[in-house]
């Protein structure tokens, strides 16, 4: 599981869990070096912002891409280090809380416009792998953003959501032949 992120079985017990992130979508790097939030991603992000045009992105723990969602996750992911610490002591284990909240809170918030332009910062984009292209794809509380060419080299279990990816790439170059 990523670090900062409930398992689906948890979901239900995290207070405020109303937003959730699905589908897939592709956007290029426009003019003056800005990314696009698509909309359906962008409407989850404002609704789970209170209406604050604001992405908190953070690169993944384990994977070669970076995760996104909206500022609701913050009391979230107060309710989670609650839970974890509540765990490790029944469970008799070490739980360094503060090194915990470092990881879960390590996210940057990143305003975006009406048309959901936004300018990734340098440090996430080297983190993430980030060139011209994001492929936005749904995870439930969160959604996942990557190069598509370094999605294209993941195993089999990402095989779902690189057809999807290459699906989208074969549309924008359709498109542009057609211009």
């Amino acid at each position: 599981m990523p670090q900062g992120f409930c398992s689906a079985e948890d979901w239900g017990e995290v207070a405020g869990a109303l937003h959730s992130y699905s589908g897939q979508a592709l956007t290029l790097l426009g003019d003056k070096g800005r990314f696009v939030v698509p909309s359906d991603f962008r409407k989850t992000v404002k609704e789970s912002s209170d209406g604050h045009r604001i992405l908190c992105l953070a690169k993944h723990d384990r994977w070669d891409c970076l995760v996104g969602f909206g500022l609701s996750r913050e009391a979230e992911l107060e309710t989670q280090l609650d839970r974890e610490e509540d765990a490790a002591l029944r469970l008799g284990r070490e739980y360094d809380r503060e090194l915990r909240a470092s990881q879960l809170f390590g996210f940057e918030k990143i305003p975006f416009d009406d048309s959901g332009r936004f300018t990734m910062p340098d440090f996430i984009k080297t983190d993430g792998l980030i060139e011209d292209a994001l492929f936005f794809r749904g995870g439930g509380r969160f959604f996942t953003i990557w190069n598509p060419q370094v999605l294209d080299r993941q195993g089999d279990e990402w095989r779902a959501a690189k057809a999807g990816c290459q699906g989208l790439l074969a549309d924008i170059a359709a498109k542009a032949k057609r211009k």
